[in-house]
């Protein structure tokens, strides 16, 4: 259950960050695809990786991705203090 709930919060972690990178003008349309056409591939590519855990990695490549969209729409990390 633990599992399901973060690659939940990754995946809607990616699609928030997204759209506010795109309302905010912080990510362009090239940028803004760039992420989806990696997603989409990491959607469609990891199952077929002879990889047997290879499934269960797709929520860790989401959350990459959010790390990536962190550093491009706040231009560096996000400080909690």
């Amino acid at each position: 259950m633990g599992s399901q709930a973060a690659a939940f919060i990754a995946h809607l972690a990616f699609w928030g960050l997204l759209v506010y990178g795109w309302v905010t003008d912080a990510l362009g349309a090239v940028q803004a695809a760039v992420v989806i056409v990696l997603w989409a591939m990491g959607a469609v590519g990891l199952p077929h990786v002879p990889f047997e855990p290879a499934r269960a990695m797709f929520s860790s490549f989401v959350a990459v991705l959010d790390v990536a969209l962190v550093f491009m729409i706040f231009k560096g990390d996000v400080r909690l203090t």
